[in-house]
């Protein structure tokens, strides 16, 4: 067993210089619908979160989340058939000593089985421009390593790597490696630390 820290959750902030451009609404194929929370969606979103590799999540979890989503910023794809929701996030308010006054792009999850239909994008983009016209100037999310298909869908989006400790350039050149994805730490968000 290891004495050595957990490793610091990886962060990507939106470009600032794109505000005024938000990410196009990304269609959403037939079968589905995309909207936002209406009461009784606790639920089938503990549901799609346990899925998504976030366990644990219940009511009482969940409860302090509603006071830092926006209103009209808890985003949900549905599908027709079942009534399920297979993918969602939440637009938050989310200031942190990075990024005060910040809003944040949270708890992005989708139900596998499910996946390949660009519904993390859809809802991704949803949740970007509901922050964008909010007035949030400075966007931001948290992730892990491991989550190679939402950084992907991060990245695509136009939000870019933030180098905040010394071992984040390693850490983002090896998950450019497996996406197959520029390496370019001078175009991203650096804080010297």
């Amino acid at each position: 067993m290891s004495d050595a820290p957990p490793q610091m959750q990886l962060q990507m902030a939106w470009d600032h210089r794109r505000s005024g451009n938000p990410p196009h609404p990304v269609s959403i194929p037939d079968g589905y619908i995309l909207r936002t929370y209406q009461a009784g969606d606790e639920t089938g979103w503990c549901s799609v979160m346990d899925l998504a590799g976030f366990e644990g999540w219940d009511d009482e979890k969940l409860a302090p989340w509603f006071g830092k989503i926006l209103p009209d910023g808890w985003f949900m794809i549905i599908h027709k058939a079942t009534g399920d929701i297979v993918a969602t996030a939440m637009a938050l308010h989310g200031p942190t000593d990075f990024f005060p006054f910040g809003g944040e792009l949270g708890w992005v999850a989708g139900n596998p089985a499910h996946s390949g239909k660009n519904l993390g994008t859809a809802v991704c983009a949803a949740v970007t421009a509901r922050l964008i016209g909010a007035g949030y100037h400075l966007i931001h999310l948290n992730t892990d390593d491991f989550r190679l298909p939402a950084i992907k869908i991060y990245l695509k989006l136009g939000y870019a790597p933030f180098l905040f400790t010394s071992d984040m350039p390693d850490r983002w050149r090896a998950v450019c490696e497996k996406l197959n994805w520029p390496y370019a730490p001078e175009a991203w968000r650096h804080v010297d630390r």
